[in-house]
């Protein structure tokens, strides 16, 4: 099984170590021909309109569209979550996104850099307690369509109650970076939802 992580900016080298250490076969995506190879697909954090300029000019926008319609599972974090939302709110007028969560996210919602923050999040679906989630520029989800399931919410402080987990069918989103922390919770959980996606071979 091989999971890919597109890398055009952002996280790369954490999430591709993260599934590695998650038992999977995982490689980078800047290309068409690399997208055809892989099982699902990770969008890391990063500058989510870095990516939608960078996910264009390499060709890759419509064909990662295509495979998420074809029903390929892909995991976003912080800016990738951003690339899968249908609605971005705050973004630049040219941002372009993937489509694939039927939610409205906001970007740079907790703030600026200067505001990035560390909180525990409960995760349904996900067991061993509390999640330490790190925030970084984070967006948060506004609203969701009714296909979308809320898997985790900020628990306290100003932010209470807002929206920073979510999943649609094979496509995974949180507002935080897995990547950094090294609970690998978050990435086996994607690496299961791709092994039941993919035909038995």
């Amino acid at each position: 099984m091989n999971i890919g992580v597109l890398a055009l900016q952002g996280d790369v080298r954490e999430h591709l170590a993260a599934l590695a250490e998650s038992d999977v076969l995982a490689r980078p995506v800047r290309r068409p021909e690399e997208l055809a190879d892989v099982d699902g697909l990770v969008i890391p954090g990063g500058e989510s309109t870095a990516i939608s300029k960078l996910a264009v000019s390499f060709g890759l926008l419509d064909p990662i569209r295509k495979r998420i319609a074809d029903g390929m599972p892909v995991y976003g974090s912080c800016a990738g979550m951003i690339m899968l939302a249908g609605t971005v709110l705050d973004g630049r007028p040219d941002q372009e996104s993937f489509h694939g969560i039927d939610m409205t996210v906001r970007r740079n919602a907790f703030g600026r850099q200067v505001d990035s923050f560390e909180a525990s999040v409960e995760i349904d679906d996900i067991e061993g307690g509390p999640f330490h989630a790190v925030f970084i520029r984070a967006p948060w989800v506004e609203e969701i369509g009714g296909d979308v399931r809320v898997l985790g919410r900020v628990a306290e402080g100003a932010a209470a109650g807002r929206i920073v987990a979510v999943r649609q069918g094979n496509l995974l989103a949180t507002a935080f970076h897995p990547e950094l922390t090294g609970d690998l919770r978050v990435h086996r959980y994607f690496v299961e939802m791709v092994r039941q996606a993919v035909p038995v071979r």
